[in-house]
């Protein structure tokens, strides 16, 4: 099961090791994790994504909620929220038509191409990890020369 944890925490120095280190001494794996400062300085928003069975992602949401730092946790629906990642791919080209071709692929996805050299062109994509995964898919055949992914930013939406 794919989780998303959202936690708000005291704005305090070492709580992002404090909380990577729960996950760790419970044999949790992170698959993705942003941080940063809410609309009130002393506040900073964690969201973190995991896959694990319900049962145990349950129990991290309640060890994290014991944690003397956590303002709030919660387990967001993903039907019900709004979650982004973005990611910058760096691929190949090896024409000139390959670079017309990732630029169809891009903006179907609603990317945008950035640093275009003769040998290669950089993709800045934002969008669900699902998606993100089904672009990579279809510019492989490209050549990837490299990938940056930022992790899951995450808000529940209104009323739910």
């Amino acid at each position: 099961m794919w989780a998303i944890i959202s936690l708000l925490v005291e704005n305090k120095t070492g709580i992002l090791f404090k909380v990577t280190h729960l996950f760790r001494s419970r044999n949790f794996n992170i698959d993705s994790i942003s941080v940063g400062v809410t609309e009130n300085p002393d506040y900073s928003r964690m969201t973190i994504t995991t896959n694990s069975d319900e049962k145990r992602v349950v129990q991290i949401v309640k060890q994290l909620e014991k944690m003397i730092d956590t303002v709030e946790v919660r387990q967001l629906d993903e039907h019900k929220t709004v979650y982004r990642e973005l990611c910058l791919f760096m691929i190949n080209l090896s024409n000139a038509n390959d670079s017309m071709e990732i630029n169809k692929i891009a903006n179907a996805y609603g990317g945008k191409v950035h640093d275009v050299k003769k040998e290669s062109l950089m993709v800045e994509l934002t969008a669900t990890p699902h998606q993100i995964q089904a672009f990579e898919e279809l510019i492989k055949p490209f050549g990837i020369i490299d990938i940056a992914r930022t992790g899951v930013a995450a808000l529940q939406r209104s009323g739910s």
